[in-house]
């Protein structure tokens, strides 16, 4: 995974233990998207990207408060279940990226 723009050294050595950390999933499920053409599979891969991108915003943005000691010890704990509730979407996404580069036979992951 490569992390760019201001994502600080700490929120990215975090996202790489957390992935290497992951344990394989308990079960899989198949998904069919109708699609029109190969340019369909790239918006669709630009639209996963992009959600990606967006979650990893916002896993920095509460990650930044909570190591900033914002708010009360039980709206911390809110902030770590947060983090670690945008940390399991960017798992996610990662796998739909890279069924969708298996599925289409590309090497862009």
């Amino acid at each position: 995974m490569h992390l760019h723009g201001s994502v600080t050294p700490r929120l990215a050595s975090m996202i790489r233990d957390w992935r290497h950390a992951s344990r394989m999933p308990d079960r899989a499920i198949q998904i069919d998207v109708a699609i029109d053409s190969d340019e369909d599979v790239r918006l669709l891969r630009g639209a996963l990207l992009s959600a990606k991108a967006t979650e990893l915003a916002e896993l920095q943005r509460w990650d930044s408060r909570l190591s900033f000691g914002y708010g009360t010890d039980s709206a911390r704990e809110g902030m770590s279940a947060e983090v670690e509730q945008r940390r399991r979407r960017i798992e996610l996404l990662d796998r739909l990226i890279e069924g969708l580069a298996v599925a289409d036979g590309s090497t862009e992951r």
